[in-house]
């Protein structure tokens, strides 16, 4: 950049392969956008929760099921907003090659 400036952002990408639910993010956080890799029965399910212990269906904020396409959502406006962190579970039906990137804002 000229001019001597620079840039910052509170951007960033979380990363979740199959398997048991996990704690991604402690604490307030926005998901902007998700993508999965293609596997055959896949399931994302995302928690608003500070421990993996705490995600139940009361505060479970999206479900996402696809298959061997693929995932790609662009959320608009300002996101999924997690008041308390941000636990995830991604399964599939067959093998355990999946995985998910999540990009999020906020602190």
């Amino acid at each position: 950049m000229s001019g001597g400036g620079s840039f910052s952002s509170d951007q960033t990408t979380l990363q979740k392969d199959t398997g048991a639910i996990s704690l991604l993010r402690a604490g307030r956080a926005r998901i902007t956008s998700i993508q999965g890799r293609g596997e055959a029965g896949s399931v994302l399910l995302l928690h608003d929760a500070a421990t993996t212990g705490a995600a139940a269906s009361g505060n479970l904020k999206a479900t996402y099921r696809y298959e061997t396409e693929g995932l790609e959502v662009y959320i608009p406006g300002s996101g999924i907003l997690f008041e308390n962190g941000i636990c995830a579970t991604l399964t599939q039906t067959g093998g355990t090659d999946g995985s998910v990137t999540l990009t999020i804002t906020g602190g």
